[in-house]
């Protein structure tokens, strides 16, 4: 995967669509600003999100450090893609 944008808006796009689907959560509230806690994602949820996202992308999301401490979805948004790119990057 390269640094283009297009493609990281592409890989963020499809990470928000997952975290709508696994999380049951409205997509129009899945917005950068949201926190996890006004999405009412538990720990349970974010497993499943991080499942999903590890079979779609084929790549193995360690639940730590930049995803534990993400409090909104942006920042979670971007640990995940940040760890997608890195995977890609080394396969």
């Amino acid at each position: 995967m390269s640094d283009n944008p297009q493609d990281i808006a592409k890989l963020k796009e499809e990470i928000i669509e997952v975290i709508a689907s696994e999380g049951m959560v409205d997509r129009t509230k899945v917005t950068p600003d949201a926190t996890i806690e006004s999405l009412d994602l538990k720990s349970v949820d974010i497993v499943m999100i991080l499942t999903a996202l590890e079979e779609k992308f084929n790549v193995y999301i360690p639940m730590d450090g930049s995803l534990q401490e993400a409090k909104t979805v942006e920042s979670l948004i971007d640990a995940i893609a940040d760890h997608i790119q890195k995977e890609r990057e080394t396969q």
